[in-house]
Order: C-alpha cells, then structure tokens, then sequence
C-alpha cells in the first residue's frame, strides 16, 4: 500500500473513520531527520497491508499539527478506532515503529 497525503480535507475519511490502524508521519520538507525518517515509513507502507500509511506536511497543514500537539517533527502518531493510542518524537528505527503497533 502506498503513502497517503493527510490535509485537513481528507483527514476524518483517512484516519479517523478508517477500518484500520493508522501511522501518520508529521513531516517538513526542511527537516533533515524528516528525510532520514521518511524511507523507512515509505518501506512500513510497504510492506503492511493491515496499516494505513499517511504523512502530514506541517507547513502545509498547521492545524492538523496544533490539533494533535505536534511541537518537534518528525512525530509519528498511531491511530485506532479514531483515536490516536501511540505517539514517538525524532527519528525511529524500523523495528521501533513496528512496536509501537502492537
């Protein structure tokens, strides 16, 4: 499955009403551990059928952002049943964002 731009617009279908766990990346086009990070959830998106894969631009979307207290990027933020369960800050290594699936 591959990753799914999150707006504000698309946002309650994607993450909050869907049928699946849901891993949203918190990104930044200016943030080097942003780009580190950002192959690793694009490998996860991937490879897990049973997840939902979305990444959420910032600067594009700041009220996603406030909404969710996103204060330092990348945050990656687990969603389930339309609640967010699971949160990591900074650059994780793979089998770390696994774990935090469970």
């Amino acid at each position: 499955m591959s990753v799914i731009t999150i707006t504000k617009d698309n946002f309650d279908a994607e993450v909050l009403r869907a049928d699946k766990p849901v891993l949203i990346d918190f990104w930044a086009a200016w943030c080097g551990p942003c780009r580190m990070l950002s192959p690793v959830v694009d490998q996860i998106a991937g490879e897990r059928a049973d997840l939902k894969v979305g990444k959420i631009n910032i600067d594009e979307q700041p009220a996603l952002a406030q909404r969710f207290g996103v204060m330092s990027i990348p945050t990656l933020v687990i969603f389930k049943d339309g609640e967010a369960v699971n949160r990591a800050v900074g650059v994780q290594p793979k089998g770390a964002i696994l774990n935090m699936l469970k």
